[in-house]
């Protein structure tokens, strides 16, 4: 299958800049396979779509303020984007002219109180990615006093202090992402309440996005495409739940194309059940994978040529998704990150 394949028309203007004024405030797209037709719907409406018996799963990875500006010691101001913590101060990073920054460079992050937190540039590693260590040991204080919110390149302007709770999800506890599991950020205390009083189970799993879930797809062909890995963590408890509505036959819900990556990978073929732990994946779900875990998807509209794109495609096929997308554009829905959601059923 050709990258091009996933590509689609999307006017500039339909990409949401803003979270909407009230969280849930969002319009829902249902494709529901079984009627092959569309349904415009809102996201408060989502219970109408939802079977009774259900386990709806969430991604429970809180958005770290990982954006930081450091000076060089050539005196350049230099943008880093903190991945993942390595252990022993060191962390792998993006940057800013990532050819310039080479092994060997120091840096230093200057906060409010004048304190100066200094660090190196250890190591290269693969597209852009760098070990940065510091000299002394830093706390998630650090970044909530230095650091900005990684919002996406799509989102043309500077972080607020909107985002630090409008980009996160109602339920997010687990720190270590460097982007939001999106379709999260509809729900409020009310609506999820509403779904367990519908008798629908609410567990979670924890994966914190890193590049590999919007790094592009710069090959022509989608099957060269290799993900990066990313760190996810299965609960005893939400194995259990999920492996005994699936004896059940009853749905398993995934909010969120990270959820989804959470639970296939979690799969154990010849247990033929999802095993609880700490994993890293880079599975790629595409066309024609078999989902063992998975029926129904919550998931926000996606860019095109993405990975993201494909692993909705390998769900509902790609037709449906480049039609469901077009009639999306048309009633101008909003996309990406801040904007609605499509419920694939």
């Amino acid at each position: 299958m050709k990258t091009k394949d996933y590509f689609f028309n999307l006017p500039e203007n339909l990409i949401a800049q803003y979270p909407p004024p009230k969280r849930g405030d969002s319009r829902l797209l249902v494709l529901d396979r079984e009627q092959n037709k569309l349904i415009d719907s809102h996201i408060g409406e989502i219970l109408t779509f939802l079977e009774k018996d259900s386990v709806l799963v969430v991604n429970n990875s809180k958005v770290r303020k990982a954006r930081l500006f450091a000076q060089s010691e050539q005196g350049s101001t230099v943008e880093f984007l903190f991945l993942s913590f390595l252990g022993k101060n060191k962390w792998e990073v993006m940057t800013t002219k990532s050819k310039r920054q080479k092994v060997g460079r120091r840096y230093s992050f200057n906060n409010e109180k004048s304190t100066s937190f200094t660090g190196t540039i250890v190591e290269d590693l693969t597209e852009g990615i760098k070990i940065f260590e510091f000299d002394q040991e830093i706390d998630e204080n650090f970044f909530l006093t230095k650091g900005h919110i990684p919002l996406p390149p799509y989102i043309k302007r500077e972080d607020s202090e909107i985002d630090y709770t409008r980009y996160q999800t109602i339920y997010a506890d687990k720190m270590g992402s460097v982007a939001a599991p999106t379709a999260g950020l509809h729900f409020t205390e009310e609506l999820l309440e509403k779904i367990k009083n519908r008798g629908i189970t609410i567990c979670s799993v924890t994966l914190h996005v890193g590049i590999g879930t919007f790094m592009p797809v710069r090959s022509e062909n989608i099957e060269e495409h290799k993900m990066h890995y990313e760190h996810y963590e299965i609960e005893e408890e939400t194995a259990q739940i999920i492996n005994r509505a699936k004896s059940e036959k009853r749905k398993i819900v995934a909010v969120g194309t990270t959820s989804v990556r959470s639970l296939e990978s979690a799969f154990d073929a010849e247990q033929n059940r999802v095993v609880s732990g700490h994993f890293s994946t880079n599975l790629f779900i595409k066309e024609p994978y078999k989902f063992k875990v998975v029926d129904q998807l919550l998931t926000n509209f996606h860019t095109p040529e993405s990975t993201l794109m494909v692993l909705v495609s390998s769900l509902a096929s790609r037709e449906a998704i480049l039609k469901a997308y077009k009639h999306a554009v048309d009633q101008k829905y909003r996309f990406f990150s801040y904007g609605d959601a499509m419920f694939i059923k």
